[in-house]
């Protein structure tokens, strides 16, 4: 018997017993899940709550309906809603594909250095947005801009404040958040591989084509579903910069909260967050199975 059984027994209490006073190992958690609660379950039950209540124009009172959730995939709304899953999507695609050659540059360089570096800015730009990128841009690549008057790009066609404008300055930040996304995977590439492929003759572009990227695959399309909620979310670089130029659902609640068009129609915004929720949840759905799938192969 051990001093500290020895112990326990001589205070009159055994082993088992002791065990069993113990809190269980859940409880470490219990401040973690209420911070949660309090930070996502009293706004997201009050979101609900608010797009399922419909005011009466005559009395003012509240009931409980879909009259909120029917207008707000309807008319403008609803072309706004598909305006901001185009957008989100043109530059999803475009940053992943621009992105992978970047981040395995960056992960086949012999530079530690160079790699940091990389690493580094793509984590600041990153989180570069808002009205302080619109402004770069505007004064870059706007109607006036340095460079718009340099090159002569409004006489070519060009104009910032449009749809491939605003895919443009999401790019700025979409490109490096999908370096950082990207590049554990890339790592994740075994060394064993590549030789297998060239003992057996594959060049590079047959390793990349049956190898490599059917591995990545899941990394690849979990960056895109990552990218995609990112610009879906955004909203002050396109409020800054294109207003109600290009038809954006952010706006359209920003537009509905601060009664711009109509008044009293607050809870049809909630409703479009509602709806932001349900998009991003179907995001959410697609991006877990791909992490867990490419887990299997990178780890």
């Amino acid at each position: 018997m051990t001093a500290a059984a020895t112990a326990a027994v001589a205070a009159g209490q055994t082993p088992a017993r002791r065990r069993g006073r113990r809190a269980p190992a859940w409880l470490a958690a219990v401040p973690l899940l209420a911070v949660t609660a309090i930070a996502f379950g009293v706004p997201a039950v009050a979101m609900l709550g608010g797009a399922l209540t419909v005011d009466d124009p005559a009395t003012g009172a509240g009931a409980y309906g879909t009259g909120n959730l029917t207008a707000s995939l309807q008319g403008a709304y609803l072309t706004a809603l598909l305006g901001s899953v185009k957008l989100s999507a043109t530059a999803a695609v475009l940053a992943a594909v621009l992105g992978l050659p970047l981040a395995q540059a960056v992960v086949t360089s012999r530079s530690r250095a160079l790699r940091e570096a990389v690493l580094t800015a793509s984590g600041v730009l990153a989180n570069f947005g808002g009205v302080p990128l619109a402004f770069a841009f505007v004064a870059t690549l706007g109607n006036s801009g340095v460079l718009t008057r340099q090159w002569g790009l409004t006489e070519k066609g060009w104009s910032l404040y449009s749809f491939w404008g605003l895919v443009l300055v999401y790019l700025y930040f979409l490109i490096p958040l999908m370096v950082l996304t990207i590049t554990p995977a890339l790592d994740g590439l075994r060394s064993q591989w590549r030789e297998a492929a060239r003992n057996n003759g594959a060049t590079t572009l047959q390793y990349w084509r049956h190898v490599a990227l059917p591995v990545l695959t899941p990394s690849l399309l979990g960056g895109f579903v990552l990218l995609f909620g990112s610009a879906f979310a955004a909203y002050a670089t396109a409020a800054a910069m294109v207003g109600s130029a290009v038809p954006l659902v952010t706006l359209q609640i920003s537009d509905a909260l601060s009664g711009n068009v109509l008044v009293g129609q607050e809870n049809v915004a909630l409703a479009l967050s509602l709806d932001m929720v349900v998009v991003a949840g179907l995001v959410m759905a697609v991006y877990l199975p791909l992490q867990r799938r490419s887990s299997r192969w990178l780890t």
